[in-house]
């Protein structure tokens, strides 16, 4: 990872740039690498931060989203953190999704992509198994619509991160935790304007799920990214950044 890892208490991050505050949450496998191509797009104009969410760090009696949220709650108020635009993918969505319910005078904008909070069939409709990287490397290939796409570091970042029985424990813990979460009912109080970015060909959360985040979230747009699956800021970064552009700066800023 080419950038600092900042750590302040218990809170572990990234901050990038100057200028309005960018807030970036990971998804349950997601690295805070995910973003390298946000950064180096968006750093010149935005304060990118993004916080390590302690998926792995929280004991097991307490793992849920409450707790991820609880976290992001805390360290918004320790850096201060206000007028932000917060950006989720996949469970990070999701926590974007309750804090801004929370929060919302903290929130100028938000951006979805692959955000769980409605449907998602995690894993590919299976948990991690300890031990076989194959299985492993099966699984993540089922998250991109190119299997080339993915580096053999990536593939084996999740497979040591699998390989301890803690850690399989609370991913567990943490992707039944947000199955159980269907928020249908609440991102209509959802104010602020919302951008969807969606991989069209998302097997985890499928287009359908886009379309009803739309429906439900009044002030929102949804831009499909084709030959795309579930993190489209790493299989498709080019496009993604355009969208994204197009929604944090209107009056394009020429770079």
């Amino acid at each position: 990872m080419p950038f600092e890892l900042k750590e302040v208490g218990k809170y572990k991050y990234i901050e990038e740039g100057s200028g309005p505050n960018l807030v970036l949450l990971h998804g349950l496998f997601g690295a805070l690498s995910n973003w390298d191509d946000v950064i180096n797009n968006f750093r010149d104009h935005f304060k990118i931060i993004i916080p390590m969410l302690p998926i792995y760090d929280l004991p097991f009696r307490k793992i849920g989203l409450d707790a991820l949220v609880d976290h992001l709650e805390g360290f918004v108020d320790l850096m201060k953190l206000d007028n932000m635009t917060l950006m989720g993918n996949s469970l990070g969505g999701h926590v974007a999704l309750i804090y801004t319910l929370r929060r919302q005078e903290t929130v100028s904008k938000m951006i979805l992509t692959g955000s769980s909070g409605l449907f998602e069939n995690a894993m590919g409709g299976s948990y991690p198994k300890r031990g076989s990287y194959e299985y492993i490397k099966e699984r993540a290939e089922y998250t991109f619509y190119d299997p080339k796409s993915i580096t053999e570091e990536y593939i084996r970042e999740i497979f040591e991160t699998t390989k301890s029985i803690a850690k399989c424990l609370n991913i567990v813990a943490i992707a039944k935790s947000a199955q159980r979460h269907n928020m249908a009912n609440e991102i209509s109080n959802i104010e602020v304007p919302t951008l969807l970015i969606w991989g069209l060909n998302d097997t985890i959360t499928p287009p359908l799920v886009a379309h009803d985040f739309n429906r439900l979230i009044p002030n929102s747009t949804l831009r499909f990214i084709d030959k795309c699956c579930h993190a489209p800021m790493m299989e498709q970064p080019e496009k993604f950044n355009e969208i994204l552009w197009d929604f944090l700066v209107p009056e394009k800023i020429e770079t």
